[in-house]
Order: C-alpha cells, then structure tokens, then sequence
C-alpha cells in the first residue's frame, strides 16, 4: 500500500473506517463494502453523481479521465478537494457525499443474474 493511501486512513479519521485495494495501477478505496474513491498516481479521486458533480465543479475538481484503446474515459469519479486534507471535518463531508453517490449508483444498476454453471448453459447432446 502507498503511504499517500495509508495517509487516507487519517484524513478521513472522522467518516470511519476505510478500506483499501490495489486495482488497475491504483488503489480501490472503500467504506462499509462501497467503494467511495480511488487513488491514481497519489490523487484521491471521490464517487460523484448528478447530485454531487457540481459541488466538485465548483471547486475546481477535476473528473477521472484515463485513456483505453486510444478512447478518452471519464468515469464518475473528481478528484478531491485540497481542504479535505488539513480539514477533518471536510473531509468527513465529502466522504459522506460520495458514500451517498456510490449507494445512488448502486440503486440505478441493473441486477445482475447469478451465472449458471458452464453444465446447466450447455447440456450434454442427446439429453432432452
């Protein structure tokens, strides 16, 4: 783990526990099993919806953007205001906005149906 994600630990010492995992280069950041952030190249990017986006927008924050097969990618992710690391109440704040964006996004997923298993997709030739 990075010590900038281990440094996270502290800044949101107020909001509660949070969880870290290593994913795509960088880190998941995660809160009671919702993923509310990630880290890339030591930025804290915070879970944003049409709710929350414009509070980032007005701070200046900037989206998640990365590049796959040549495409621009811009995920609902904004990096975190700069207050939030000399601020723990701030910081407990916009966790909490992007707690809430991650458990609205939840709500607006389609379900996913279990997978059955490779057997059951594809019976044996013969079988009625």
């Amino acid at each position: 783990m990075s010590q900038f994600v281990e440094h996270l630990h502290e800044v949101f010492r107020l909001f509660g526990p949070l969880q870290s995992r290593k994913m795509f280069g960088g880190f998941g950041i995660y809160h009671q099993g919702v993923m509310i952030g990630l880290v890339a190249d030591d930025v804290l990017y915070l879970k944003t919806d049409a709710q929350t986006a414009p509070a980032f927008t007005e701070r200046g924050c900037q989206p998640f953007v990365y590049t796959k097969n040549g495409v621009r990618m811009t995920m609902s992710y904004a990096s975190a205001p700069e207050e939030i690391f000399d601020e723990p109440e701030s910081a407990r704040v916009w966790a909490l906005r992007a707690l809430e964006a991650a458990r609205r996004a939840r709500l607006k997923a389609p379900r996913r149906t279990p997978r059955q298993p490779s057997s059951a997709r594809n019976p044996p030739r013969g079988t009625p």
